[in-house]
């Protein structure tokens, strides 16, 4: 009786999935909605009474149970590399003159794909049963978003056919655009705030705490590219890949085509141009790969992204719409920026509300006016540009716009200082809005690096009057923070802990976190290097100051002034009191600092967000270590910013420790055990 049971569930769960890949995948339904229903309702009911016999890919276990505070790390079995970008005809004919090159000769074949407007993620199926999906992440660590990709309908439980060993593939969830519009009809019959658009919303959607809310945006996906694979079949081409990713029940955009030349790609983009609006999805380019995959090989990667593929931007759209009113924000330093309130015009993707000006001389040299009607553009992740007024259109008697006399913060007065572009309000930190974007500064990476401590939080911290300057922030209250609406132990232990972090950073972190004028990263480490502590610093002259080398008159001027200001006084005592680390190692510890990486060479390439190159290369020679110029099997590590070019390809090959900022940061403290922790 037992294996009569056990047949029939299976029986069941087998005609289930392939009415789900017939349904959702093919879109060719072979059963009623009637059947469909009668087997799920036979399946539930023996399921619940006999427990023991549900399996994780059932139907039946499309909604699992809540996830946790956070989603946990996942590391992905392969790096999921980020594409370059081109935004003609003339890029792409250049990047297919870089592939001949070093290939010799020109690619087989292509592949043409679209690209979907959506969340990035990989997905990982074991003897053909979904085990583990995450989003893209860093490219080499996302977040386990398994139980909410579950509940994508589109998403297979159970592969087709005869699914290999191990597979992780990689695709694009998505919210189709008439299931993004059915929501916000919704969201208006209940009186709510729509949302902004599919991608977004998708992308929130993904990563809800509660499976059942994702599984109520009808959300889908476009499987696009092999990942790591154990024990299945060996392919020449990418497209013969995507053909048997479709046989597993995987879903494969049916518009990707493989094309023999460059002109037929030419030709594929411009028929996506075209109908980009055709479609029930976003699309926001078009990816073009080699379709031969020793040639995919022999091509490799950079740093950040496969030579073999590139991702074809569409132009960026340009819309009409009405520039309502011109306001201004107040930023860290004082400066004041106009920006353009517009009416919601949905263009390049996503619906434009708000527009910057960057400045008043900008703002008139285009002829912008309250009232306008005028051109907004937006491309890709661009932020939204006002591109002038259409003149033809603009009502009689319009007048200019000035900016305004007083700061709507604070109330004092806005002033243009001699020579500069922007004007400044002259209400110092008592203006709400300088206050919360010197917050946000103080916390940020290249500052105190306090991870949790954004505008939301920072936002909220000021409207229920926890903290007013810096120092606040250290001394904020556990119980208090608990007894926040969405803030539980987790989160609350987390901010803390970072918090507490924070004290301990380097005197030229703190420098630049304090956002004296004209003191950037550079001049922060230039600073700290002399005189070691902020007392040392805020007791120093002009001439002092100025002694230093690169340090020119108007920063020591900048630097002294800070220093003098009764405010900053204060904030440093309480920063002190707070237990704020204000000071480097005394020279004593500094001679054993000063052996502290002897012997060791290393490389550094990219973009540091705290340091230039040359402030890198100083700081390790200044622990005795040495810097070369390229990387070999001697290099104890590279140091890797942004975009850090083929060295990082040739370290990884070498087995060379790869360090990004942060690895930095602890090596010049640590020392050699940075690099085996």
């Amino acid at each position: 009786m037992a294996g009569d049971l056990e047949a029939k569930v299976e029986e069941l769960r087998s005609a289930l999935h392939r009415a789900n890949h017939r349904y959702y995948v093919l879109d060719d339904p072979e059963i009623s909605d009637i059947e469909y229903d009668e087997m799920m309702r036979e399946l539930v009911a023996i399921e619940t009474e006999h427990p023991d016999l549900v399996v994780p890919d059932s139907p039946t276990q499309r909604i699992g149970a809540p996830v946790g505070e956070a989603f946990a790390p996942v590391t992905h079995l392969q790096r999921m590399f980020s594409l370059d970008n081109v935004e003609s005809e003339e890029e792409l004919e250049a990047w297919q003159a870089r592939l001949t090159r070093a290939l010799g000769r020109e690619p087989s074949a292509y592949v043409c794909e679209l690209k979907i407007d959506g969340l990035a993620v990989s997905i990982t199926y074991e003897n053909g049963v979904l085990t583990r999906a995450a989003t893209r992440g860093d490219g080499t660590t996302g977040e386990d978003i398994t139980a909410n990709v579950r509940t994508i309908d589109a998403v297979p439980l159970r592969l087709q056919g005869e699914p290999p060993e191990l597979i992780e593939v990689r695709g694009e969830i998505y919210m189709p655009v008439s299931a993004f519009d059915q929501l916000n009809a919704r969201q208006a019959e209940l009186g709510e705030r729509p949302y902004v658009n599919p991608r977004n919303t998708a992308a929130g959607s993904v990563r809800q705490k509660d499976p059942a809310k994702t599984a109520e945006r009808s959300l889908s996906i476009w499987l696009y590219q092999m990942g790591q694979v154990t024990g299945g079949p060996t392919f020449a081409s990418h497209w013969d890949s995507l053909q048997w990713l479709a046989e597993l029940g995987l879903r494969v955009n049916p518009a990707s085509k493989r094309i023999a030349d460059l002109d037929g790609v030419e030709a594929y983009v411009t028929a996506a141009v075209k109908a980009r609006h055709g479609n029930d999805y976003e699309i926001d380019g078009v990816v073009v790969k080699v379709d031969d995959l020793a040639e995919q090989s022999d091509l490799g990667y950079t740093a950040k992204s496969p030579r073999w593929a590139v991702a074809y931007k569409l132009p960026p759209e340009e819309k009409t719409t009405t520039l309502e009113e011109i306001r201004i924000n107040v930023g860290r330093t004082g400066a004041v920026t106009p920006y353009a309130v517009l009416d919601p015009v949905f263009v390049g993707g996503v619906t434009v509300t708000n527009a910057t000006l960057h400045n008043e001389g900008e703002l008139h040299r285009k002829d912008l006016r309250p009232g306008d009607t005028v051109i907004v553009r937006r491309a890709g992740d661009v932020i939204p540009e006002v591109v002038g007024p259409v003149l033809s259109r603009r009502p009689d008697g319009l007048p200019e716009w000035h900016m305004p006399a007083n700061c709507p913060f604070c109330t004092n007065p806005i002033v243009l200082p001699d020579g500069q572009a922007k004007a400044k309000c002259t209400g110092g930190f008592t203006c709400p809005s300088r206050l919360r974007e010197y917050l946000f500064h103080f916390a940020s990476r290249g500052a105190m690096d306090i991870e949790g401590l954004g505008y939301k939080t920072v936002d909220m911290l000021l409207n229920e009057g926890m903290i007013s300057d810096p120092a606040d922030i250290f001394t904020l209250d556990r119980d208090v923070l608990l007894g926040f609406e969405g803030w539980g132990e987790v989160s609350v232990n987390n901010l803390l802990g970072a918090i507490e972090a924070a004290k301990d950073q380097p005197l030229a972190r703190l420098l630049t976190a304090l956002g004296i004028d004209h003191v950037g990263g550079t001049v922060a480490r230039a600073l700290a290097a002399e005189f070691l502590s902020l007392p040392a610093l805020m007791a120093a002259t002009e001439e002092d100051i100025t002694a230093i080398d690169g340090i020119g008159p108007e920063i020591a001027r900048s630097v002294a002034e800070w220093s003098q200001d009764g405010d900053n006084i204060e904030l440093v005592r309480r920063l002190d009191e707070a237990g704020v680390r204000l000071a480097d190692p005394e020279p004593e510890e500094r001679e054993a600092e000063a052996t502290l990486l002897a012997g060791l060479s290393f490389v550094v390439t990219g973009t540091l967000d705290g340091y230039s190159r040359t402030d890198a290369k100083a700081a390790i020679e200044a622990r005795g270590g040495k810097v070369t110029g390229s990387v070999s099997g001697r290099t104890a590590a590279l140091i890797a910013g942004a975009s850090p070019g083929s060295k990082l390809a040739k370290a990884e090959a070498l087995g060379v420790p790869v360090l990004d900022e942060d690895g930095l940061d602890h090596l010049l403290v640590a020392g050699p055990e940075a690099l085996v922790e």
